[in-house]
Parts: C-alpha cells; structure tokens; sequence
C-alpha cells in the first residue's frame, strides 16, 4: 500500500493525495491550487497521473482548495465515484459551477485587455458545464457510516467541524493478511465557533495525513474575534467609511452575517446596510439553511428563542446576486458592510470593490481568514502600499485589519488537543500538509514534543509505503 502526496504539500492549496492498494487508486481530494496565475494554470491543468485510471475520489469538504479541480479530472477521463457527505455535495453542486463560471468570466476580461495589446487570447482552466459534468459523479453519504470505496477499501466519514459538511476520513484497508488503518484530518475545525459542532477527535490510525495550516500561531478567542468585528465597524463608520471584506462564501460569510446579526440585536454595531455580494454565497447560505444536522447546540437554541428569524438574515441585510446590483455598490456613499468573495482576493466580484475602494482612507479592508502566498490577499496582509488589480496598479490608502479568530483551521494548540487522543491509543507516523513549511516545522516539533517518532513535511511526489 503506497500513499503519495501531490498537493498541499508545504502550501495551502492544492489538496491531493493518491492512495494505492489492492490494484485500485483512490484519490483523497482535488482540490484547486492557488498562486501565480501561469503556475496556478499549469499545475491544475496537468495531473501527475492519468486521470482516467483513478478508482474513486474521496472528499474530505468542499472549499474550492479541497474539490475545486475536479471539472479537470472528470474532463480527463475519470469516470469513478466520487464520495462525499450529503453537504458536502450540495455545496459542491453549488461551487464547482460558480468557480467555471468565475473562470470564464476573468478569462473574458483579460482577454479584453489582451486584445488591446495584441495579445493571443487564453483559455479557462475549466468552464461552467465541465463542472455541471462533474456532479453526477457524486455519490454522498453522512458521518459515521462506513461504506466500500474499491474492494479492500472502507471508509467512513467523521464530523471535524471546519465547514458544513466537512470530514475527516478514516481509512480501513486490507491487502491480504495485512490491515491498516489511515486517517485524513482534512482541514480541522475549531472548538466554541458558531453554527457547526466541535471537532471529532483523532482515531487510532497507522498513518495520520494531518493539516498544519495554522502549525505556528494561536488564533484569539471566539469573544476576541467579536470584539475587534465590533471595534473595526464601529471605527469605519465614524470616520463614514465602508467595510469590506472579503470572505470565503462557504463557512466564513454565514459566520460573519451571523456574528453581524447578534451585534444588531444586541446594539452593539450601528444599524448600517450590511451587503452579501457573491452569488455564490447566496447559494450557499441556502444550502446551509437545508442542513441543520450540521449545526451546534448554540444556533440550535437560537432557532428555537427566535422562531421568527433566520440566523442569516436580518432586516439591514441584503444579499445580492445581480451583477447590475453589484454595480450599483460603486456608487454607495454611506456607510456600509461589504461581504464579497474571494476570500484571498484571487477572483470574482471581490476585486472590483477592492479597486473602487481601496484608495480611499476613510475605508477598512478587513481580512477574516487565511491568506496563502502569492495572492493579493496576503500582499494586502503583508503591508504592500501598492497593489495591482486586474492588471491595473493602485495605492493602498484604506486601512488594512485582520481577524484570526473566525479562522475555521485549528490553531497550533487546538491541533495538538485534535490529536492527543490518537497519540494514546498507539505510535502512528504523522504527515504534515496544508500548511507554509515554517507553520508544518513549528507543528512537527511540538508533536515529537508530544512522543511522536515519525513526523514528516512531504514534498511534492513523496509517498510513503505502509507495506
């Protein structure tokens, strides 16, 4: 049994990892990798395997880092399950068309600015209706139920808290008289955050594939990240400026909205028009409306004391899916909350208030999730005082904020708390993915801390045979 590390490997995106067992190969992830543009495409267009002689996929969620290359592999000539929960599916459904769609409408608009220079048009990575093509792969089953993925093969999804729908993936496979036992942590939730329940710890496992994103730092508290959400609002609107923030449509936007909303209630905030601009998140917010096994004891109890209301919405909220409407957001003089995706400045409608906006110093940038390398998101993080916006420069003048505490990854604490269960029930040897070398590094060192003997940080093309 071989397993081989082809994404997320000492970076953030790109999750993908080969199993190899029985004469099957099945894929843990395909996730889309993020970064320079002509690398970005070069990579997700070109897999290190042949598509077509993939068994099946496994999901662990459906973050676009996680699921996003999929319309690829399909479009390649994979023709096997893809496994996945039932949330998973229907944010997937939801996703992978939105990302083909993004995609062609950026590609659309370079290539305006090609033909102007005389440049050679270019080519989505993938379009709408290779994602539509992906979804009758899908085959979606809920947590704690073990099911076949090729014969030798049993999997079973566990609750790990990071999104709605998200897994860990426990591996059970047999090769002859020879058992094993594998674990994908996927990308690993947080304790106390709203709306989803609290991580399922580690199970016992031969081999642990654990993310590290946020291997090096402690996030603040819940209470923390509220508190500077309310300070951050509070300070832009007296000087009459806008928030805007650019956020994940899946996870990240309906915790913001709902952190918002009991900060309206509570008045806390001025009640200024709050605007979700994305599509997407739109959609979204109505998937997460369809899966309340998902949700925690705390939105729970808020459903029940207040019947009346949806936890995502409220009478100063507005969610926009019309690009005319999104427009119109240019003209805005008020005060206001600006939501829009992506979350790392890479694509969508994000961008173009960023270039309406960012010059202007009454204004706040606020950042509330991880930022990978080479994006306009960490550049704006990092301090830049000029930025470029579809080929356009700009100068930073609006203020730069950033939250830690709405992260949906673990931070370095809670990640050691997620494993310790495993740890002692047995030695298993540890992989360290999703995450910048120096976060893996600080990881790895606190986990031989802990008595783990074999940590590693795989580079791209390493594998590791379980026998």
């Amino acid at each position: 049994m071989r397993l081989t590390f082809f994404g997320a490997t000492r970076t953030v995106t790109g999750s993908m990892h080969l199993l190899e067992a029985n004469g099957h190969r099945v894929l843990l992830d395909c996730g889309l990798f993020q970064g320079h543009r002509a690398e970005m495409y070069e990579r997700n267009l070109h897999f290190p395997f042949d598509p077509a002689e993939i068994d099946a996929v496994i999901l662990s969620h459906a973050h676009i880092d996680h699921s996003g290359n999929l319309p690829n592999l399909v479009k390649q000539g994979f023709r096997g399950n893809i496994w996945a929960t039932p949330a998973t599916r229907d944010l997937c459904a939801a996703m992978l068309r939105d990302s083909g769609h993004i995609q062609e409408k950026d590609v659309e608009y370079v290539n305006k600015r090609r033909a102007r220079r005389g440049e050679p048009p270019v080519e989505p990575l993938y379009t709408l209706q290779d994602a539509t093509n992906t979804l009758p792969y899908f085959i979606s089953l809920g947590y704690n139920r073990p099911f076949t993925v090729v014969p030798g093969v049993r999997a079973t999804f566990l609750d790990v808290g990071h999104i709605l729908g998200s897994a860990m993936i426990l591996l059970e496979v047999t090769e002859g008289k020879r058992k094993h036992r594998l674990l994908f942590s996927g990308d690993i939730g947080r304790k106390g955050l709203a709306i989803l329940r609290d991580p399922t710890p580690a199970q016992p496992a031969d081999l642990i594939i654990m993310e590290s994103t946020y291997g090096s730092r402690r996030h603040e508290t819940p209470d923390q990240a509220r508190a500077t959400l309310r300070r951050v609002v509070n300070e832009t609107f007296r000087c009459r400026g806008k928030v805007i923030i650019p956020s994940f449509a899946v996870g990240r936007t309906q915790e913001i909205v709902y952190a918002l909303h009991q900060l309206t209630l509570a008045h806390k905030i001025p009640s200024l028009p709050v605007f979700v601009d994305s599509p997407l998140a739109v959609n979204v917010t109505e998937i997460f409306r369809l899966h309340p096994e998902c949700y925690d004891e705390e939105t729970l109890r808020f459903l029940t004391e207040h019947q009346t209301q949806d936890p995502f919405g409220f009478y100063r909220l507005r969610y926009i899916r019309d690009v005319e409407q999104s427009k119109e957001l240019n003209f805005l003089r008020d005060s206001a909350v600006i939501i829009s995706a992506s979350g790392m400045c890479e694509a969508g409608r994000i961008l173009h208030h960023l270039k309406n906006n960012i010059e202007d110093p009454s204004n706040t940038i606020l950042f509330v999730g991880f930022q990978a390398e080479n994006t306009l998101g960490r550049r704006l993080v990092d301090g830049w005082t000029r930025v470029r916006i579809f080929g356009e420069e700009y100068e930073v003048r609006a203020r730069i904020e950033k939250i830690d505490g709405y992260s949906a990854h673990a931070d370095r604490d809670e990640l050691l708390e997620w494993v310790r269960p495993a740890l002692r029930q047995g030695s298993p040897r540890i992989a360290l993915v999703h995450g910048e070398l120096e976060s893996a590094q600080v990881l790895a060192e606190a986990l031989r801390g802990e008595g783990v003997q074999a940590v590693s940080i795989p580079e791209r093309g390493d594998f590791v045979d379980l026998g």
